[in-house]
């Protein structure tokens, strides 16, 4: 239950997880700054939101557990939650979305009811700027939260410029060797690494219209920070058609343990405890068993092709490794479902990190000085990927153009050998390869940066200052209005 404070904020998160957690470190971030803060997160809880997901977000929010900070359900009606279902991927975000308009109408109308309430803003994640309009109806501003980079963002504004024409030819190159002068970035980038969506005719309008309305808002809040990204941040910040941008990352979640996957967890650290310091699946199983290295796998189930839902675990996974894999690396290896990953990059036994290049798995691992071997998926991973190895030198490659998600042709995703993966995880672990060593002292650096940004007198911690001045300024300017 919050406590009496002056002024009030509406976030409104996407529901993945990902997205969620970096808004509840934010929120957190932003209560603890000022105690003149309230914050109301309104959640919008997914159709295909089962016990386990249901589970991982009590976990990430009884952890969050602060004063002037509250968390709301939202859930939509059984004929809602069947139309959702019915729905292809590419349409069910924006439809969800939509259909939550009147939930969220609803909730800061019993919240303003008292008279007390002064709301400073909403501040939505980038899926979720239909609910601008909302924000619109009770006269207050509205803030884009993104929790991807500033790069993407980049891109992103960028391609909203481009005409008709352009944009259309440039989807014609995506298979192609041709590369792109960005803004935000030194060097020319790969046409193929654009994160597919953008360049898909079912969801590139969707993204030209989310850049569109993010240029209304009144702020655009950014999970990175300066030092990371200076050629990005540079652009987005001289940029006089982009609203004011507040670079305050790295926002890590911490988790506490303290829940159903607290027993596995443990079990987890305690086999790292024991270790030295520092089709696809049978691909990458090969490639662990070959490198000889000691490695902890974390193994999910993806959803089934065209069907909406979470990753799950596998019942049985001698069905989808290699036979007898598990018993001959039982020594040297562990393969898992869930795992905590902030606590195993936080271990000394850990030494490198094969990632998907996800954002927030990016700023985790930065933060904890582990080097990155990158294998990106989907959705922007691949332009993150780009990022660390061409832009930044923080890691080496497996692969920099895999492309698994919705908006690229999965009949033709290309195998990723396990010569290939054996080739990144040596370059990554072994000593005396130059390459390596200078990675390492690289990532060595920015995370030491990356803990000096966030705390007082650091960039983000200064950014995060003035955006709490914006916040305080739009109470005070609608009061004198009135």
């Amino acid at each position: 239950m919050k406590t009496t404070a002056t002024v009030e904020l509406v976030f409104i998160p996407s529901p993945g997880m990902s997205h969620l957690a970096s808004t509840v470190e934010m929120a957190k971030q932003l209560v603890g700054r000022d105690r003149r803060l309230s914050i109301t997160v309104l959640i919008m809880k997914r159709p295909f939101d089962k016990s386990k997901a249901s589970s991982s977000t009590q976990s990430l929010l009884l952890t969050a557990a602060e004063d002037r900070l509250e968390f709301v359900y939202l859930t939509l009606d059984e004929a809602a939650e069947a139309e959702l279902q019915s729905m292809s991927p590419e349409n069910s975000m924006s439809e969800f979305i939509k259909m939550n308009k009147q939930n969220v109408r609803d909730h800061v109308r019993k919240m303003v009811s008292t008279g007390s309430t002064r709301i400073a803003g909403f501040v939505v994640d980038m899926f979720c700027t239909p609910m601008m309009d909302v924000a619109a109806e009770f006269g207050v501003p509205s803030y884009v939260f993104f929790t991807a980079n500033a790069t993407v963002l980049g891109v992103m504004f960028h391609m909203e410029t481009l005409s008709p024409e352009e944009y259309v030819d440039l989807t014609e190159l995506l298979d192609s060797d041709a590369e792109l002068e960005l803004p935000g970035f030194v060097n020319p980038v790969p046409v193929k690494m654009l994160p597919a969506p953008f360049l898909d005719k079912k969801f590139g309008s969707m993204f030209m219209s989310i850049a569109k309305r993010m240029r209304e808002t009144k702020g655009i809040i950014v999970n990175t920070f300066e030092e990371l990204e200076p050629s990005a941040v540079r652009f987005l910040v001289e940029n006089d058609k982009v609203p004011p941008v507040y670079p305050v990352g790295p926002l890590i979640h911490f988790v506490n343990n303290k829940n159903e996957e607290e027993e596995e967890a443990m079990e987890i650290m305690k086999w790292l405890d024991d270790q030295p310091l520092s089709s696809v699946l049978k691909e990458i199983a090969q490639a662990l068993e070959r490198s000889g290295h000691r490695f902890l796998w974390s193994v999910r189930r993806t959803p089934q092709m065209g069907k909406i839902e979470l990753p799950g675990e596998y019942e049985d996974l001698n069905q989808v490794l290699p036979e007898g894999f598990l018993e001959r690396t039982m020594t040297i290896g562990r393969v898992i479902g869930w795992a905590p990953q902030v606590a195993i990059l936080s271990h000394k036994a850990v030494g490198g990190f094969v990632s998907h290049c996800g954002w927030n798995s990016t700023l985790e691992s930065l933060w904890c000085g582990v080097p990155m071997a990158t294998w990106p998926m989907y959705a922007e991973q691949q332009i993150n990927a780009f990022e660390l190895v061409r832009e930044l030198g923080l890691a080496v490659e497996i692969k920099l153009d895999y492309k698994k998600d919705f908006g690229s042709d999965n009949t033709k995703v290309m195998l990723v050998t396990a010569e290939e993966i054996d080739i990144g995880i040596r370059k990554l672990m072994e000593g005396g390869n130059a390459c390596g060593e200078e990675i390492k002292q690289r990532v060595n650096e920015m995370s030491k940066k990356s803990k000096v940004v966030v705390v007082e007198g650091g960039a983000s911690y200064n950014s995060t200052g003035l955006l709490i001045e914006d916040f305080m300024n739009n109470v005070h300017t609608h009061s004198m209005s009135g």
